[in-house]
């Protein structure tokens, strides 16, 4: 098989729990540059907030906010903010139910309060840095959305459209938090939207992931890697399985599949 592009999740797939990435990581993504294979990296995260790792990995193009903004080398390529009438419905049940939320806009991240410690650990643990409280000049501009302190027997609340989904956030020291997911606008149909556009066979992709919102990339991919370190639910999705992010597993597929030494 040719391979022809790679897609990347960031959080407990290139990112140990430290926010570092091991040598031998950033040696495969190097050796797959080298090869000529394109690589995105296909984050939940806002695009804002990565630019530096990007830098870092020499990596041009992206998949963020779930799977709503992709970008190729410098050209955006889709941009699906979602419904504003469903963001002002979060915002109040959030109120009601006393959950905070996080809302992701092209440029910065607003959320519902910053004076709660599941607030101040989610900023600590993701080093977001454009931040700013929510007001109602945004609520047309949304690409993505983390709900925080929301128990699991309260997630039927937010998942009142057939598009709409939760999936948990799967991050070592983040619990009762959930991305919200558009099972038509998520990972797996940016991908599809990028292949369509690269003219890439689905059989010539690969991708690796460990959180339930990597679900339909691993399933819409040629060879869809589940790290070591995955959410349990997502093993099902995926072709192979690998080692954990501290373990290289990146490198350790890659090597799988015979792209690197």
């Amino acid at each position: 098989m040719t391979y022809k592009i790679l897609f990347l999740d960031i959080d407990g797939t290139i990112l140990k729990p430290d926010h570092t990435y091991t040598k031998l990581t950033k040696q495969a993504i190097s050796q797959i540059k080298r090869q000529g294979i394109e690589i995105f990296l296909a984050t939940g995260r806002p695009l804002h907030e990565i630019g530096e790792l990007a830098d870092e990995l020499g990596v041009e193009s992206f998949i963020g906010y779930n799977g709503a903004f992709a970008i190729y080398q410098n050209k955006t390529i889709l941009d699906e903010p979602m419904k504003q009438s469903t963001i002002n419905e979060y915002l109040s049940i959030a109120k009601e139910h006393g959950h905070e939320l996080v809302f992701y806009t092209s440029e910065k991240n607003y959320f519902t309060s910053f004076d709660t410690p599941i607030i101040n650990k989610f900023i600590e643990t993701f080093q977001v840095k454009h931040n700013e409280r929510v007001n109602s000049n945004v609520t047309d501009q949304i690409l993505g959305i983390t709900i925080m302190n929301l128990d699991p027997s309260q997630i039927s609340l937010y998942e009142f459209e057939d598009d709409i989904r939760l999936a948990p956030v799967n991050v070592e020291g983040i619990v009762n938090s959930y991305d919200v997911i558009r099972k038509t606008v998520n990972k797996g149909e940016a991908i599809r939207r990028v292949l369509e556009h690269l003219h890439i066979p689905q059989q010539s992709a690969i991708a690796f992931g460990d959180g339930m919102n990597d679900k339909e990339m691993l399933q819409i991919v040629g060879e869809g890697f589940a790290m070591g370190n995955a959410h349990p639910d997502l093993i099902q999705y995926a072709k192979h399985q690998t080692t954990t992010v501290s373990e290289s597993g990146v490198y350790q597929g890659l090597k799988k599949l015979g792209l690197i030494e």
